[in-house]
């Protein structure tokens, strides 16, 4: 028999804010997490672009000085997230071998692994720091949520680039349907905001580079859009059986219908410009529910604010819902956070459940000129979703053609 699946906690640490609800009034409110660069090695190395959207709060400022020490910044993030998440779920009393972790990233330890190549370089062998393979590997993560929170029913970890959070929630879904826990954290973090990944990105053309103006810069839908912004930060989610909720008396943001993952086998870094297995997921996150398309009423849209991605994403879209697309509100949460990459698919899922709970869909910035040729009805200021309840999704598609979809409900006891 299916299980009702639920979300009862969210944490977040983002550039609009160090916990969820700084994250969520600044994105209702329209905020940019977008800033300048102020570090030596932007004008040092002589970037192309010289802003991102740095996380508002400082992980020396809310971990401990050890835990500074010993874990990468993408693994202090998804810590502090994580914690948040637990506390917000009322710290659910559950079986250490009945609680697992699922956990994505998109790059992983990217500032460990080459400030330890500058020390060997620069100071020889000896200096090179013994816990730099824990600190750098992609499932670093997952092991410190897991050790901190006693998780003994396994540490999961995705790595799917853009869409890999997005398949971790999926992941968590069935986990809980399949038996293997009650009680699932699940999410992404990323902290790639490094000179190389910013030099990378930008070389192929990625990245925006309205650097006169880094908080007009992520504008997707818009017709002068020019490419995404940089973003960092974690998302995480508590995901648990309805009846393990409800026997402990937990508060419910929404109710997860479960997710879908294809892949497009069309191009490294290019989107399928026809969408056809974006498309694909999501039919299948929706339809695999039991629920139709007729009734989806909101979209987190992907929307990273590039010319090729967003019209691709549109097509997907129009592919799935015809002539009805333009009745489904859309709202675009990029623009105000900056692209986390790993860790985006989380934070729009969180961004979603907060919208199904509190019945108002967050505002898409920037959209100052919007393309004809993506004719959405694109929420630009907060909007009422009104009383009944809400089928919505919410869209990841990342580089290799990874495509990660999940599908939300208002929850109705």
């Amino acid at each position: 028999m299916t299980k009702r699946i639920v979300i009862t906690g969210i944490g977040i640490t983002s550039p609009l804010g160090g916990t969820t609800d700084e994250t969520w009034t600044n994105l209702l409110a329209g905020a940019s997490g977008a800033s300048p660069l102020e570090q030596e090695w932007v004008e040092q190395l002589g970037l192309p672009v010289t802003f991102a959207a740095q996380a508002a709060t400082k992980s020396a400022d809310v971990l401990a000085r050890q835990e500074v020490k010993r874990l990468d910044p993408s693994s202090q993030f998804a810590l502090t997230a994580a914690r948040e998440a637990w506390a917000d779920a009322g710290t659910p009393e559950v079986d250490p071998e009945r609680l697992l972790v699922d956990w994505a990233t998109g790059i992983g330890g990217v500032w460990t692994l080459l400030d330890a190549w500058d020390t060997l370089r620069e100071k020889g062998p000896r200096r090179v720091l013994p816990m730099t393979v824990p600190m750098l590997m992609p499932n670093g993560p997952a092991a410190a949520i897991g050790m901190d929170l006693g998780a003994r029913g396994g540490e999961r970890t995705v790595v799917s680039a853009c869409a890999s959070s997005t398949e971790s929630l999926a992941n968590a879904y069935d986990h809980l349907q399949q038996g293997l826990a009650d009680v699932v954290i699940a999410g992404g973090s990323e902290a790639a905001i490094h000179p190389l990944p910013l030099a990378s990105f930008a070389a192929m053309q990625a990245l925006s580079k309205r650097n006169d103006d880094p908080k007009i810069a992520s504008r997707p839908y818009d017709v002068d859009r020019d490419g995404f912004v940089l973003g960092e930060g974690a998302a995480a989610l508590i995901v648990e059986t309805l009846e393990h909720a409800l026997a402990r008396g937990a508060k419910i943001y929404a109710e997860l219908l479960g997710g879908a993952v294809t892949s497009d086998a069309y191009h490294i870094t290019a989107p399928d410009p026809e969408g056809t297995a974006a498309a694909r997921a999501m039919r299948a996150a929706v339809e695999n529910a039991g629920y139709s398309l007729d009734e989806v009423g909101h979209i987190n849209a992907h929307a990273t604010s590039t010319p090729v991605g967003d019209i691709a994403e549109y097509n997907a879209l129009l592919a799935v819902f015809g002539d009805r697309l333009s009745e489904i509100p859309v709202t675009a949460t990029k623009a105000s956070t900056g692209h986390l990459l790993g860790g985006a698919g989380a934070i729009e899922a969180a961004f979603t459940a907060k919208a199904l709970a509190e019945k108002v869909i967050p505002p898409t910035i920037n959209l100052d000129n919007q393309d004809p040729a993506i004719p959405l009805d694109v929420v630009t200021e907060p909007r009422p979703l009104g009383d009944e309840p809400v089928l919505a999704i919410s869209n990841s598609f990342g580089f290799g053609g990874h495509n990660a979809v999940v599908a939300l409900r208002t929850y109705v006891a």
